[in-house]
């Protein structure tokens, strides 16, 4: 009852959905400002040792984050084991990849051809999983997308294996890369806490990728100019640590297809934001690209079946 004596109202309900979009579409605009960071961080700084700093600066940050949560690593071997897969499929192929892309790909073009994404996922899950079966639907929205990153790079140079190709496809193959990691990172969330879980996979992915650079790179030696070293440590803050609690945390509420539909909207931010900040010029097969990524958003929403949410375990 109310102090004047009538009925309360029940507060109205915030839609699950609602929520879930409004995650994916903060975690796309924070993805989509990667690519600029990328692009800025390349300009002095290697690639291997990009992946490296970010992923070092990630560490520190989710490490943190657990132990202030009071969530310990996970213990299980099996977990580390999940682990490792995760992190040498999510964070240190792809980071690397991405940034040996970037060295000639404009920000933009980069995040439109990680469309290829939700098709890779959307095929292992399919494979693998029993609550994420593809329709007919669904399987041709993602063929749209793919159709869209066909155009960008164009027939001819995917038939060919010039500099320029190999390195779109490279970042073609973060996106796999991402793929694969997103559906071992559903395993992990069934059992384990996902901050627990994400400061262990930037722990092992820096134990791999800074031997790497201080071998391969000498960092110690590079002239590095203010501008790439601000965009390395805003790229390990925000695309990095804080996007990675939250593509744990959208995966364990919706399962992987839903999650694969970010590399959707990931083009839309990283071609805004390469436009915006870095004045990049997209040529014209860029935009009818844009417009099939989009027709591939609409047909496979309308396509998709919604996974049983998994148990909440962690607080």
């Amino acid at each position: 009852m109310s102090e004047a004596g009538g009925p309360r109202r029940a507060a109205l309900p915030i839609s699950p959905a609602l929520i879930d979009y409004g995650l994916l579409a903060t975690l796309a605009a924070i993805w989509g400002g990667a690519f600029l960071l990328v692009k800025l961080a390349v300009a002095d700084i290697p690639p291997v040792s990009v992946a490296a700093g970010r992923i070092a600066i990630a560490a520190v940050l989710l490490l943190a984050a657990a132990l202030m949560s009071r969530r310990a690593l996970p213990r299980r071997p099996q977990a580390w084991a999940l682990i490792l897969a995760v992190a040498l499929a999510g964070n240190v192929a792809p980071f690397t990849l991405i940034a040996w892309g970037q060295e000639t790909v404009d920000a933009g073009l980069a995040a439109i051809v990680m469309g290829i994404g939700p098709l890779a996922t959307a095929a292992l899950a399919h494979l693998f999983t029993t609550d994420e079966k593809a329709g007919p639907l669904k399987l041709l929205g993602l063929a749209l997308g793919l159709a869209g990153v066909v155009v960008l790079i164009g027939p001819a140079k995917l038939l060919g294996l010039t500099q320029e190709t190999l390195r779109y496809l490279a970042i073609a193959g973060a996106a796999c890369g991402y793929a694969i990691a997103a559906l071992f990172n559903k395993r992990l969330m069934a059992q384990e806490s996902f901050r627990g879980v994400s400061a262990g996979v930037m722990i092992v992915s820096a134990a791999i990728l800074i031997p790497a650079s201080l071998a391969l790179d000498q960092p110690w030696e590079l002239d590095v100019s203010d501008r790439a070293l601000a965009a390395l440590i805003l790229l390990g803050i925000f695309p990095t640590a804080l996007a990675n609690l939250m593509l744990l945390a959208i995966i364990r509420r919706r399962g992987a297809t839903f999650f694969s539909q970010i590399n959707y909207l990931v083009p839309l931010s990283g071609l805004a934001w390469g436009m915006l900040v870095l004045a990049e010029e997209p040529p014209p097969q860029a935009f009818a690209a844009l417009a099939l990524i989009l027709a591939g958003v609409a047909v496979a929403a309308r396509g998709g079946r919604r996974p049983a949410p998994p148990t909440d375990q962690t607080g």
